[in-house]
């Protein structure tokens, strides 16, 4: 996915910091920082990078999300990269055989912003690409930090696990719905507008014998509306859907592109009924009042 508001990039304020330990591949760098600007972390410590720092092949991967970069600290060892911190995370796939608290990147998400409202600092380790943190170094971590995947599998990258880590972060600090509809530039129509075509359509299709048999009609009309009702409609949408009804009604005459048919005469609408009908019937004449045809029918 693309798509980057730049004057919304704003800095979001305190966040984890994130420490990787002895990263391999300066694209892993890169791509890693990527991952913390899309989440709003823009505090990167490097413990003993393999290739050194600063790396040019880090600023190419990391896509414009140079400001982590330009930021990034350089530390010897693991143990001065956690010096100043009061609460630390441990990122590991496996059982270290330390008793220590597991929790979920979820989890880690909520108490670190418990934490840091309380003015403490927080960082997570995250090891090397190929074998992870040592025991010394997780043995630096209040607590350990793992993300439920296929126990068969669950090899991430680097970027990986920092996105995942940084993903719970944001979303922890996200009010808004979780479920939106993106109408552009016409509102959600008005339930008045949308329940006048709806009673025109019922309308319509009472005239044409849809509603059978009538004692169904009830129960038939309101599975027809909610099939509209629970849509949300735009304004211009249900616009739209009334000039379909009076284009098939005939309503809309001489508004046609040149050689279109013209509208439907009454005697053919009453045909297409009488075809609509000898359809529900099937091929042996049978059956029609037994068993309408499914897709025909809305109860």
């Amino acid at each position: 996915m693309a798509g980057t508001n730049r004057p919304a990039a704003a800095d979001l304020g305190a966040g984890p910091i994130v420490i990787l330990v002895r990263p391999q591949l300066g694209e892993n760098i890169g791509m890693s920082a990527r991952a913390m600007l899309n989440c709003g972390l823009t505090e990167l410590r490097l413990v003993a990078p393999r290739d050194g720092w600063p790396n040019p092949t880090a600023v190419s991967a990391a896509s414009g999300a140079d400001v982590v970069l330009e930021r990034a600290a350089l530390y010897p060892t693991a143990a001065a990269a956690v010096a100043d911190l009061q609460r630390v995370y441990a990122t590991t796939a496996r059982h270290r055989e330390q008793v220590k608290p597991v929790v979920t990147a979820r989890r880690a998400a909520a108490e670190a912003r418990d934490h840091l409202a309380r003015g403490e600092r927080v960082g997570i380790l995250f090891g090397p690409e190929r074998t992870g943190l040592e025991n010394d170094e997780v043995a630096l971590a209040d607590t350990l930090l793992q993300v439920p995947l296929n126990p068969a599998y669950s090899s991430l990258n680097l970027a990986q696990a920092v996105l995942l880590a940084g993903y719970e972060w944001y979303q922890a600090g996200q009010e808004g719905p979780e479920r939106r509809l993106q109408t552009n530039a016409s509102p959600p129509a008005e339930r008045a507008r949308l329940l006048g075509f709806l009673e025109r359509l019922e309308a319509t299709l009472d005239r044409m014998g849809f509603f059978h048999p009538p004692e169904k009609k009830a129960g038939m009309a309101r599975n027809l509306r909610a099939i509209f009702l629970r849509n949300e409609l735009t304004d211009q949408e249900v616009r739209t859907l009334q000039g379909v009804l009076s284009a098939l009604l005939g309503a809309k005459l001489g508004r046609g592109p040149a050689g279109s048919q013209p509208p439907l005469s009454a005697a053919d609408l009453e045909r297409l009924a009488a075809g609509h009908a000898e359809a529900e019937e099937g091929v042996d004449g049978e059956g029609a009042d037994h068993d309408r045809a499914a897709d025909q029918r809305l109860d």
